[in-house]
């Protein structure tokens, strides 16, 4: 795939989640959904936040460099991230929220259709090439929104777009221990995941000494820290790829760790 089928996808993945949220009740919008003290609305304004930045980082980087230095000192101001991120969101009603969000989001769509294959963006640490950059923005939605779901008891129809989504996971096995400080294991692991369309989706070595097989989407889920792997239908083979799952963090930020089994 190029930059502009990546980016085709983000769009239909943040649709996606706009159809779930756009006839929501003021009372909904303010569900807590399973990110300790974050309601739906806030999971939105996490969104729209970032995808503002992102905009901004392919169209204006000295704004975004600004941006970028004041969240990571919030430490030092005595205001917290969410202050910074979700603070202007959660003076906004519902409904000035999730137009804000779209403007962002268009804000975002005009901005990636000035990139190519070729293009670094400055982000949040180390640069991204186009196409992890924009990846990166539909896993946010999609986890987000499965944030969204979650909070509202409803379930949602998984689609091919989470093929980003599983390369994204595979690729990150080394960040997951990196971040942790570490080790990276040396034991080839084979990741074979069956797609909502029911074709197959490969990643890693053909006879890799261990593997972990099962649906797309709850390696999506597991990797994003949406669900323990023990509440899924993947089957892990071997120590290492089940210290991987049980570790595996494909996003950016500190070390944390994903929910623990449902029992």
């Amino acid at each position: 795939m190029d930059v502009r089928d990546v980016l085709d996808d983000l769009l239909a993945e943040q649709q996606a989640l706009d159809d779930v949220v756009a006839d929501l009740t003021d009372e909904q919008w303010q569900l807590p959904t399973p990110s300790p003290g974050w309601t739906i609305a806030d999971q939105i304004g996490h969104l729209t936040y970032f995808d503002g930045t992102a905009a901004l980082a392919v169209m204006d980087p000295p704004a975004f460099t600004d941006r970028m230095n004041e969240l990571l000192g919030a430490g030092t101001t005595g205001r917290s991230a969410d202050d910074i991120t979700l603070g202007p969101y959660r003076a906004m009603t519902p409904g000035e929220l999730l137009e804000a969000w779209r403007t962002n989001r268009q804000a975002l769509a005009a901005a990636g259709t000035t990139l190519d294959d070729g293009t670094r963006v400055a982000w949040y640490g180390p640069s991204m090439g186009a196409k992890s950059f924009l990846t990166a923005r539909l896993m946010e939605a999609w986890a987000h929104g499965q944030d969204v779901v979650d909070a509202l008891g409803a379930d949602r129809e998984p689609t091919d777009r989470l093929r980003h989504i599983s390369q994204l996971g595979f690729i990150t096995r080394g960040w997951t221990y990196v971040n942790r400080g570490l080790d990276v294991p040396s034991t080839p692991v084979r990741v074979e995941l069956t797609a909502p369309s029911g074709t197959t989706w490969t990643f890693g070595e053909e006879n890799a000494p261990e593997s972990i097989v099962g649906p797309a989407l709850d390696f999506c889920l597991v990797t994003t820290q949406r669900r323990h792997v023990d509440d899924t239908d993947l089957v892990v083979t071997g120590a290492s790829a089940r210290d991987w799952m049980e570790k595996a963090q494909l996003f950016a930020g500190p070390p944390s760790d994903g929910p623990p089994p449902r029992g």
